[in-house]
């Protein structure tokens, strides 16, 4: 379980857990760094602040992105600027539950804790006025309670995909890639620095091509209320559309190509990315032309002035997939248990789709609804992203600002995961995916509810409670329910 002894440190109770989280010499040192600087900028307000002249030299004003005006720039324009760094820490554990019996993939019942950590660097080029570059380093540390498996909505989005294929520890490339902007409009919009985004203006109507390594979800599925583990749902059927078997290696990336024509009330996007070579490999298929992930997403601003936001989703994955309900056939003839990876074939399709609203509600926008629906055929398995072929998802998000803490932000969302007949029968078999399989099942809908407090506490430093209850968990209703309490640590600028 979590380990709730504290130390004051700074005037602040954080767990020990946490303050001890990094212990290679390489996450030690940046995590020192990240530590002083939030520091810093907590006690010195000032501090922080997109950098001056009268503060820094002109030259390190512009390394770290803070001169967006042309003519105060003292670098080429093509030399790289770091536009962000972070550090997240999460703490997490569940409680031991009821468990009648369990397998390989089974979500632990006999209790578990463990510490997540990540670490990132976001730098960014702009060679051209049309063409920026882009090239992310992160860093992944610790597990996911159970090995990140036993669940279709796993609890903690920030270890995606790390439970079947065991991966290195050390940095890697997230992402780099090439974006081209051509403009449809001489007006244009600020663009604020961000991680991936070069701070400045863009044109309101354009279209914009994506080409390199980066994640399919990047530019689909995006919602203002439920986006981002790293500050707020981390249920994996939270903070995306899990229907949605997204093309992705075991980290969460791919390599493809993304174009959007957009326009103030409406964008389209297209994209098409490279499928992994086996179910949550980690390795991508070149053979393109029977192993990709084809995205379409409309996205509609429908009342100016009531800020609502609809985006519909539509995709087919041709991969190396196997077939549920042959193996499961082919099992129950034989007298074996169906294995669905004996059955893949290359150039297999999944489709399916989703919807996803958001609605502002008061606060600027900061307070505010959302809602997510997903669907895929669930006939091939499970190949890319996690184990729900349908899905309901709604929540909302408050603001601090209604108890003065403008900055804080409670959370609360509900989710229903749901499997496809084929999908459901091949695990009552004792059929097992990379993330499902009790050795058998009495099947009910996988239900989550997730809520967070998360409190501004120094200029880059954010602290998260969060709770998660899972009824179900592994959609068996012989099993759970669930408990899982957490605690999130962010440093981030």
């Amino acid at each position: 379980m979590i380990n709730f002894k504290t130390a004051k440190a700074f005037g602040l109770a954080i767990p020990l857990s946490l303050l001890h989280a990094p212990v290679g010499r390489v996450e030690f040192l940046i995590w020192r760094i990240l530590v002083a600087v939030a520091i810093l900028g907590g006690v010195y307000p000032a501090w922080g602040q997109p950098p001056v002249a009268s503060t820094l030299p002109a030259w390190m004003t512009d390394l770290v992105a803070g001169q967006t005006a042309e003519e105060s720039q003292t670098l080429p324009t093509w030399f790289p600027r770091v536009l962000g760094a972070q550090a997240t820490v999460i703490d997490q554990g569940v409680l031991p539950f009821r468990s009648p019996y369990r397998d390989a993939n089974s979500f632990k019942a006999n209790g578990d804790n463990q510490i997540s950590q990540t670490y990132g660097l976001y730098l960014g080029s702009q060679p051209t006025p049309r063409l920026q570059l882009y090239f992310d380093l992160e860093m992944f540390k610790g597990d996911a309670i159970s090995n990140a498996t036993g669940l279709g909505g796993l609890t903690n989005g920030d270890v995606i995909r790390s439970g079947s294929v065991v991966l290195g520890k050390d940095p890697y490339v997230a992402r780099g890639f090439l974006r081209y902007v051509v403009p449809l409009s001489s007006e244009t919009a600020p663009v604020e620095r961000d991680m991936d985004q070069i701070p400045g203006a863009q044109p309101i109507r354009r279209v914009e091509f994506k080409l390199g390594r980066f994640a399919t979800n990047d530019d689909f599925d995006k919602n203002r209320y439920a986006n981002s583990t790293r500050t707020q749902f981390m249920n994996w059927s939270l903070w995306n559309n899990t229907a949605w078997d997204f093309a992705a290696d075991t980290r969460g990336f791919t390599n493809g190509v993304m174009v959007a024509w957009v326009n103030p009330a409406w964008t389209l996007r297209l994209g098409s990315f490279m499928m992994p070579t086996f179910a949550n490999g980690n390795t991508l298929d070149e053979h393109v032309w029977n192993a990709r992930g084809d995205n379409v997403e409309l996205t509609l601003q429908i009342s100016e002035d009531w800020g609502t936001v609809v985006r519909v989703l539509g995709f087919a994955n041709q991969a190396q997939m196997g077939v549920y309900r042959d193996v499961t056939d082919k099992a129950k003839r034989l007298g074996t248990i169906p294995d669905v990876r004996r059955n893949d074939h290359p150039g297999r399709i999944k489709w399916g789709g989703g919807l996803n609203v958001e609605q502002p509600l008061a606060d600027g926008g900061d307070t505010g609804v959302f809602l997510r629906l997903g669907y895929n055929d669930g006939k091939t398995e499970t190949f890319a992203f996690t184990e729900v072929d349908r899905l309901a998802a709604f929540g909302i998000q408050v603001s601090g600002a209604r108890w003065r803490r403008p900055k804080d932000a409670v959370g609360i969302a509900y989710a229903l995961d749901a499997l496809s007949p084929e999908h459901r029968h091949y695990l009552e078999h004792g059929g097992a995916g990379f993330l499902l399989g009790d050795g058998r099942l009495t099947y009910g809908l996988e239900r989550i509810l997730e809520a967070y407090y998360r409190c501004h506490l120094l200029r880059y430093v954010d602290v998260t409670p969060d709770y998660q209850y899972i009824e179900n968990p592994g959609y068996n209703r012989d099993r759970g329910p669930a408990h899982v309490f957490a605690l999130r640590l962010r440093v981030a600028f």
